[in-house]
């Protein structure tokens, strides 16, 4: 290290499943310093820290939190550990780095988001589907009035990763998971993508959930895992969620979210129809969008010579090398960084975008089971 620079960052990861790993390279590619990991176990901990090549495996929480060399913490746990984890790294004086759902509960997110704000310490949640370049472009052009006023906003989230009677895991507990599932875990990311590209904020829904798999294993391994062995137990949380929706400027909206959905690995899809011109963008495809407009419809593909300023600052490869999600995450961990740094950079997703989700999801759940329009 030459004089004069300053130490790279050093983070702590707790969790040592796919997301944490996720984040671990993101952090590395960001300029970051793993010091240690925390997982299930003090042997896991060890495990997933050799696998890792980082020194330190954390036996508790109360370890990370003394580690005076690390200051910003990535908590990639379960849901119902994220709201003691989370406030917890925040007490210590660290930034943190919270998967979402940012609490399992609208009283947890809330406790969290006003503990984040009044710390002044910087707490983020990776909703990082914003950080698709083209729809960065669709934003600017948005911000720009080239599609007039919505008219109407649609889409859908399907996945079909819990198709199997015999898939499972700890996302289905709700004592681990959460009340909800399949809105929780995606329709939350597609509700905060729309809101944000579209500038509306959603007031009003009634939604619909079912289950389609009404018994699943007990003993469910890690995400998009499969297991055929284990005691069954009943299932709570939802595989489906249907919705209406209805924006704070009277746009009308529909959402259809599943996890049961054969052949969808991860198809985040919405149009937006404005009085001018519509957009479409589907995350199976995230290098392109569609327009269209009375006169003719085009395809729009990710060019960084082109475009807004933040497509171009996010399109890190040359165009026709396709980016995705991986270079989403990398960009939302490199933006959380700046932002800690003292930098400001636009469409940061914070702990109080978690708290907005959270609404959404309690919204949800609340006319799911009364069968009525329901306040956010």
């Amino acid at each position: 290290m030459s004089p004069g620079t300053p130490p790279p960052r050093r983070i702590a990861v707790l969790g040592g499943g796919m997301i944490a790993s996720v984040h671990r390279r993101a952090a590395l590619l960001a300029g970051a310093e793993v010091a240690g990991v925390l997982a299930s176990s003090p042997q896991r901990s060890r495990e997933v820290a050799d696998r890792w090549r980082v020194p330190r495996a954390y036996r508790d929480l109360d370890e990370v939190l003394a580690d005076e060399q690390v200051d910003t913490v990535h908590v990639c746990t379960p849901n119902a550990t994220h709201a003691p984890f989370a406030e917890a790294v925040l007490r210590a004086g660290k930034h943190v780095v919270c998967e979402k759902p940012l609490g399992v509960s609208v009283e947890q997110a809330a406790r969290m988001a006003s503990l984040a704000e009044s710390s002044g310490l910087v707490a983020t949640v990776p909703f990082v589907y914003r950080y698709h370049p083209v729809v960065r472009e669709l934003r600017a052009r948005r911000l720009a009035g080239e599609f007039g006023d919505w008219t109407l906003i649609h889409g859908s989230y399907l996945q079909d990763w819990m198709l199997s009677p015999d898939a499972s895991g700890w996302r289905v507990d709700p004592g681990l998971g959460g009340p909800s599932r399949a809105f929780a875990d995606i329709g939350s990311h597609w509700c905060d993508l729309v809101e944000w590209v579209s500038g509306e904020r959603f007031t009003d829904l009634l939604a619909a959930t079912s289950i389609a798999v009404p018994r699943r294993p007990a003993s469910g391994g890690s995400t998009f895992s499969q297991s055929s062995s284990g005691e069954l137990v009943e299932v709570s949380t939802e595989d489906s969620a249907a919705l209406l929706l209805r924006t704070e400027g009277g746009v009308l909206g529909s959402a259809t979210v599943s996890q049961v959905a054969a052949g969808r690995k991860n198809r985040l899809w919405f149009e937006l129809d404005g009085s001018l011109g519509s957009a479409v963008f589907d995350q199976e495809n995230p290098e392109q969008v569609w327009l269209g407009a009375p006169g003719g419809n085009r395809i729009l593909v990710r060019d960084p010579v082109h475009g807004s300023d933040e497509q171009r600052r996010l399109s890190v490869l040359p165009a026709g090398h396709p980016q995705g999600y991986a270079q989403c995450f990398e960009a939302f961990v490199a933006d959380t960084y700046a932002a800690i740094d003292g930098g400001a950079p636009e469409g940061l997703p914070t702990f109080a975008d978690g708290l907005r989700s959270a609404r959404l999801v309690e919204a949800v759940l609340r006319s799911s089971h009364d069968g009525t329009w329901t306040k956010v």
